[in-house]
């Protein structure tokens, strides 16, 4: 008896999975597409609650971030704030100038100059400092005491809260004209260093001192992808023979991986924003031939000389080319096999 109810249950049951359920039926399931998937209103009214919760912050991104896209119609006029107080009407009745913004843009060499200078801060910035953030994790990843761990993450951190007006105040105070350094190299007959106003080596003082700044700060996405790592991927790594380096080659850097790659694109969509405040505070102590930044370029010509629609059209030039190195970067990315920005 037991061995003939056995079959005769699994036949009844595998003919009720095959069998159809009707829409609208006795059982009062929601109905659903021939593909099983839900159509989309069903879908809204079962994430209504999520939604809501991210309304506000998609009216915030759409109100500040995509809205203000309108304006870039001011690189292609000759805009006048002053026609009126009110922005958009001076934006309307500004005279349009078509390409003449660009055109002006391209022939001019101090446009040329602060490219230039973006993109040598860039590569160095990229070359000198993306990488630490990773080994500052590797390293504090390694620490076995708790304790110790965070108080070096406190540390670390601590930086990143500092204004930039502090950071070059502290950077002044030791490698200035009169900084701690200078004044050693003189108690020892040696002539003096300022390093502050030297523009052959502000390219790498701008990178040191974003070094010291933020490269803390940047660890935190890395600790965060190394928590996700099994510890039984070291354990049995560690049974195979594998040493510290071997674990760390082929268990810790795989998993960062994904990361780096993500963060890496990201960085090379930011690759003509280097650091417009801190540029800023220095850009009279070495002079314009090296301290020009696209970002700075926007701010001379368009606070200072009032020339607004030149200098928005500088803005989106850089907006432009930003884009195609996002989308650049996150091809190579793809071709790596990495998700990148947004799949594949």
């Amino acid at each position: 008896m037991s061995h003939s109810t056995v079959p005769r249950s699994r036949a009844e049951a595998d003919m009720t999975e095959k069998t159809p359920v009707a829409s609208g039926g006795a059982t009062g399931s929601p109905e659903k597409r021939p593909s099983g998937k839900l159509s989309l209103w069903l879908r809204f009214r079962r994430d209504r609650v999520l939604l809501l919760m991210t309304l506000p912050a998609v009216v915030l991104v759409l109100v500040f971030n995509y809205l203000p896209i309108l304006g870039n119609v001011v690189a292609f006029q000759d805009y006048d704030p002053y026609i009126s107080d009110n922005g958009i009407v001076s934006m309307l009745n500004s005279p349009f100038v078509g390409m003449e913004n660009f055109q002006r843009i391209f022939e001019d060499s101090a446009f040329w100059n602060a490219l230039q200078n973006t993109l040598v801060l860039f590569s160095l910035q990229l070359v000198l400092f993306f990488p630490i953030p990773i080994l500052l994790a590797l390293l504090i990843n390694s620490v076995v005491r708790p304790r110790v761990r965070a108080v070096a993450q406190a540390v670390l951190y601590l930086p990143h809260f500092f204004s930039w007006v502090l950071v070059i105040a502290v950077f002044q105070q030791i490698f200035g004209g009169a900084g701690i350094l200078s004044q050693l190299l003189r108690q020892h007959d040696y002539n003096g260093l300022n390093i502050m106003t030297d523009p052959n080596t502000f390219p790498l003082l701008i990178t040191a001192q974003s070094v010291w700044k933020d490269a803390g700060w940047g660890i935190i996405v890395f600790l965060a992808a190394l928590a996700s790592v099994s510890p039984d991927l070291y354990e049995a790594a560690a049974m195979d023979g594998a040493g510290r380096w071997r674990r760390m080659w082929h268990v810790t850097l795989p998993a960062l991986r994904p990361v780096i790659a993500l963060l890496l694109v990201l960085r090379v969509g930011d690759a003509l924003t280097v650091g417009f405040e801190q540029i800023l505070l220095q850009r009279d102590a070495v002079g314009p031939g090296a301290a020009e930044v696209l970002d700075t370029f926007v701010w001379w010509n368009g606070v200072r000389n009032q020339d607004f629609g030149y200098a928005a059209a500088a803005g989106l030039i850089k907006g432009v080319i930003s884009i195609g190195l996002v989308l650049a970067a996150n091809k190579v990315a793809h071709l790596m096999g990495e998700q990148g920005v947004y799949k594949k």
